[in-house]
């Protein structure tokens, strides 16, 4: 192991077996990248990342660039206008099923 150096601590090595990061710094658009994701997951499942403990929360995410193509066409038969490209997010929020 690698003697500490700064915040860094070998004894700490065991906290975490893993994680996955897959990005395009070129801002271009691509399914491979959910595809890359999706693989990831796939090989961090001995973790429990993939959703299924609502104990304690733990799971895995994707955060995606807007389709502003899609949504556009479908809020415009909804209706909804919307702010230019960039200008608006979306998100997905789970909410108890409890009405009480």
């Amino acid at each position: 192991m690698p003697p500490p150096v700064g915040l860094y601590d070998p004894r700490f090595e065991h906290d975490a077996c893993g994680v996955g990061l897959v990005c395009r710094i070129d801002n271009h658009p691509s399914h491979r990248i959910v595809e890359q994701g999706l693989e990831i997951l796939r090989n961090l499942s001995h973790r429990g990342a993939c959703g299924c403990d609502s104990a304690t929360g733990d799971g895995a995410g994707i955060l995606l660039q807007n389709p502003d193509t899609f949504f556009r066409r479908v809020c415009d038969d909804a209706g909804i206008a919307l702010p230019p490209a960039g200008a608006y997010a979306g998100g997905l929020v789970f909410l108890p099923t409890d009405a009480a």
